[in-house]
């Protein structure tokens, strides 16, 4: 119950139904906050417990300054979480260990369950093995199953168990298209009240639901699981850049050249730690789709969130999605009488400010690595021909077809065009092709960043046919996939006889997943990757993805390019690069006529007439009317049953973690740190990706020898993100990035470091020298620089330096959200004094440290700096970065998941 300090308790008669809700005009100054800050007062209104939520914190955000830098930390308690299956897995991992903690110290192990409503989308494992045939879908399908049933066994057993917990199965839809066309409520009601839906994800691109007004960002997997037991998440509150649009786009133009476009300003701007909030008369001009696809991008801006208010297009798309008549009307008269619909002219109090004219947006692609590298798209070739410099060996041969790119006045390195190394290659029909550096290897409609939107899907399928109307089809060398987010825009393209067009140029349906957008494109074709390894060719993707990060795509492609799904088509019929489609032709018809872009290009009236003609609400209601169910293969999985989970000890995906072996129901008193030693020391900005395990598992790894000793196969490796379930694995992969570069043991680079336990400390493997040390019952610390575990929230960050045995870490500075995680594993942030490094206490890492202050805690109180100690006779007061009452209680727990148990067995 709300301490309803500011008598803000109120009801809202909605038809028949009548509503608790808390009204924000009863808080000074909420009218002139920008519409995200409203969604978080009436968050902290509603969860005021006059402890870790007050009514200062209230009156905070009702004065909020724009202009200030974010200081004030507040509490955000999400009304649910949404989760994908590599980051969900270790969350219902630690769900059931903590089921059987319960039982174990005498409670029922039923009552723990989200607390939160929890929902997971299986999208992230299915893999395009096989395209290009009508029967992909089905062989990838299985190729899945056959890789992951372990993990879906898991998953099945947890949609059973616990209250509160769904899971979408596999071959069924992208987590964040799912979420805004069925999860997504836009409007709570829980226990007779009436709120904003908000959320957090274990996704960065969560944001995708900020298009429908739902505020919600992407966390790590420890945030996620405190939201799921009604923990609040710890934040400051923001900065928020008003970004204003105008106009309308002109034909011709997608959302995706809008949202490169808006990447690329936000990106110039700065919006890191920001909110940004869409407002203005060209709001109302952009669809729900479009808003949708900008939402998902926030983070490729960079910001926290990207979101639009609600409206009379939030509605339409609400029942066009068929949601119900009442939950609609709930949404118009919340949004109404809370301030939360938008007004067009209104100008909000925002802390900065940018404009674009929506007609001045023109058809753009962004590449070769960056999503913020936006690329007009009649300059493609002309760019192409200087990036592709970068990546290849000594500029290589003139490819004279190229030279015209390029004006007389460009320096001439620049104007002898793309360099060229055309290599002959042979299909396994015997049929024989050139491959060239910029040639297109894939070409991939994916993502539910465009696949959400049905006018760039329906423009895609448009181009398709009007292709195979001419005569053309993909180049032999493209591998071609079609990955839509959900199964709707299937059902739309068979409705409108599109999808056998699709087929016909390569498109056939691969899986309902990410794919090719998280690097699961799957392997090109052999002659294909040979050539291209043999001879060292850079060769290309486009894709309708968010992300193009280098090595991200596929091994074998060097430059990936962002487009819209109808360029994808074209550029798979074009093949390369080096062709300016906006000018040369993609091919010949029947006739040998040249076949240009615009001949293909479908009128906006023709993409209009698809979409109203062929996407109805019944169809929606048809594609989710029975959504966790999953299909016959998900529903015949052996599922064990009972309220704890029967743990099969030769599993290497899922296994029983330690966190709450041997804990009492009372917390062991918190005690001092003596005698440490140094596990890592280490510079600025280590991110959570140097921490964090990631990507494929090497052989000669800690990880891999541990896959090697039971039974796994090299080639069933799989990836750390698939294993994530699997804390042996995981913490064998921690600090174990191959750019990570460890002080305390020079000339190395990766997860590498000195084992103190061994005469002269030799170098050693991170995983084997804190084996070492915990036998030895020695306590580890981190020494760290500025900004130290910046970048994604990632729960194994700080979940793996726990279990490597680290106690404390010692850092310049820290991101907000893993000094937050490490706090929630037991893990002690310390901070240097103000104006000292390790440097400059001359530590060298080969010390032993003690810390002694840290007793404090104990009395309820949290001391403010504590004395650190060294063998070597360094002394300095480090400052303990335990910032709110809550993260108190987590740390003298032992850590959030305890803390948590513990208050669930009070009850």
């Amino acid at each position: 119950m709300s301490a309803n300090s500011f008598d803000a308790r109120s009801t809202l008669q909605v038809g028949d139904e009548s509503y608790e809700i808390f009204r924000l005009d009863k808080v000074e100054g909420s009218a002139r906050l920008p519409y995200s800050l409203k969604v978080l007062l009436e968050n902290l209104l509603r969860t005021e417990d006059g402890a870790n939520i007050t009514a200062d914190h209230i009156r905070a955000l009702g004065g909020w300054d724009s202009q200030a830098q974010p200081s004030q930390e507040i509490q955000f308690t999400p009304a649910r979480v949404i989760m994908q299956d590599f980051t969900g897995v270790p969350c219902v991992v630690d769900l059931a260990t903590m089921r059987e903690a319960v039982k174990e110290l005498g409670g029922d192990p039923a009552k723990i369950n989200p607390l939160a409503p929890a929902e997971l989308v299986i999208d992230h494992s299915v893999i395009a093995d096989k395209f290009g045939t009508n029967d992909a879908f089905k062989q990838n399908v299985e190729l899945e199953y056959g890789r992951n049933k372990e993990r879906y066994q898991f998953l099945r057993w947890g949609q059973t168990a616990f209250d509160e917990f769904k899971v979408v199965p596999p071959g069924t839809g992208i987590v964040h298209q799912v979420n805004i066309e069925h999860l997504a409520r836009v409007v709570m009601t829980r226990d007779g009240k009436a709120y904003p839906d908000t959320l957090v994800g274990t996704d960065s691109h969560t944001t995708m639901v900020n298009g429908l007004g739902v505020l919600g960002w992407g966390v790590g997997g420890i945030e996620a699981e405190a939201a799921m037991l009604g923990q609040p998440v710890s934040m400051l509150i923001p900065r928020v850049v008003g970004f204003k649009l105008t106009g309308e786009l002109k034909p011709g133009t997608t959302a995706t050249d809008l949202v490169l476009t808006i990447t690329e300003m936000l990106r110039k701007h700065g919006v890191v730690g920001k909110f940004v909030e869409f407002y203005g008369e060209g709001v109302a001009a952009t669809s729900l789709a479009n808003r949708a696809t900008i939402g998902n991008m926030s983070p490729e801006f960079g910001s926290t969130a990207a979101i639009f208010p609600i409206d009379d297009e939030t509605l339409n798309y609400l029942r066009l999605t068929g949601r119900s008549d009442q939950q609609v009307a709930l949404v118009e008269a919340y949004a109404k009488e809370q301030g939360l619909w938008l007004d067009p002219k209104a100008e909000p109090d925002f802390s900065e400010k940018l404009e674009l004219d929506l007609s001045t947006v023109v058809p753009s692609i962004a590449g070769p690595k960056r999503p913020q590298d936006r690329i007009v798209l009649a300059d493609a070739k002309a760019q192409f021909a200087q990036d592709v410099r970068n990546y290849v060996k000594d500029g290589g041969d003139v490819d004279e077809a190229s030279k015209e790119s390029f004006p007389a006045s460009d320096a001439p390195a620049i104007s002898n065009g793309a360099p060229s190394q055309p290599v002959e290659v042979t299909a396994p029909d015997g049929t024989t092709y050139t491959l060239d550096h910029g040639a297109v290897t894939v070409a991939a409609i994916t993502s539910c960043t465009n696949t959400s939107n049905p006018y760039v899907m329906v423009a895609a399928a448009l181009v398709a046919k009007k292709a195979v109307e001419k005569g053309l089809t993909r180049k032999p060398w493209v591998k071609t996939t079609l990955a839509p987010g959900s199964k709707v825009v299937t059902d739309y393209f068979e409705k409108a006889g599109l999808t056998p067009y699709l087929d016909k140029v390569g498109f056939n349906l691969v899986g309902y997943g990410c794919t090719t957008c998280i690097g699961n494109s799957g392997p090109l074709p052999e002659e294909v990757s040979k050539a291209v390894n043999e001879h060292d060719l850079a060769v290309t993707s486009v894709l309708s993805g968010n992300r193009n990060f280098e090595g991200r795509i596929n091994p074998d492609v060097k430059m990936n390019y962002l487009a819209s799904p109808p360029l994808v088509v074209a550029y798979a019929l074009a093949g390369s690069m080096k062709v300016d489609i906006t000018r040369e032709a993609l091919g010949y018809d029947q006739d040998n006529n040249p076949v240009f872009l615009k001949d293909i290009w479908p009128s906006e009236a023709e993409v209009n007439d698809v979409v109203a003609n062929a996407i109805g609400e019944d169809m929606f209601s048809k594609s989710y009317s029975d959504v966790f169910a999953g299909d016959a293969q998900w529903q015949a999985l052996p599922v064990p049953t009972g309220d704890t989970f029967e743990w099969d000890g030769e599993s290497t995906y899922v296994r029983k973690p330690p966190y709450f072996e041997g804990m009492q129901m009372e917390p062991a008193p918190v005690e001092d740190i003596t005698g440490a030693r140094v596990l890592a020391k280490l510079g600025d900005s280590v991110t959570t990706d140097h921490i964090s395990p990631a990507g494929a598992i090497k052989a000669d790894t800690p990880a891999g020898k541990y896959l090697t000793e039971h039974g796994i196969e090299r080639r069933d490796f799989n990836s750390y993100g698939s294993r994530r379930g699997n804390h042996e694995v995981m913490i064998r992969g921690t600090f174990a990035n191959i750019r990570l570069r460890n002080q305390i043991a020079p000339g190395t680079e990766g997860g590498y470091t000195r084992d103190f336990t061994q005469d002269g400390g030799p170098v050693s493997f991170i995983y084997d020298a804190s084996q070492n040390y915990q036998a030895a019952g020695i306590p580890l610390v981190v020494l760290a620089g500025k900004e130290y575990g910046s970048g994604s929230s990632r729960d194994w960050a700080a979940k793996g330096t726990a279990l490597l045995g680290v106690k404390a870490v010692i850092a310049e500075s820290y991101e907000r959200i893993h000094r937050s995680n490490l706090i929630g594993m037991g893990v002690l942030p310390l901070q240097f004094p103000e104006g000292h490094t390790a440097e400059s206490l001359g530590l060298t890492g080969e010390e032993t440290f003690s810390v002694s202050g840290v007793t404090e805690l104990n009395d309820g109180t949290t001391p403010r700096t504590v004395k650190v100690t060294t063998d070597t006779g360094v002394e300095f007061d480090a400052v303990v970065r335990i910032d709110t009452p809550g993260e108190a209680d987590y740390y003298r727990n032992g850590g959030i998941l305890q803390y948590v148990l513990r208050s669930l067995i009070r009850k």
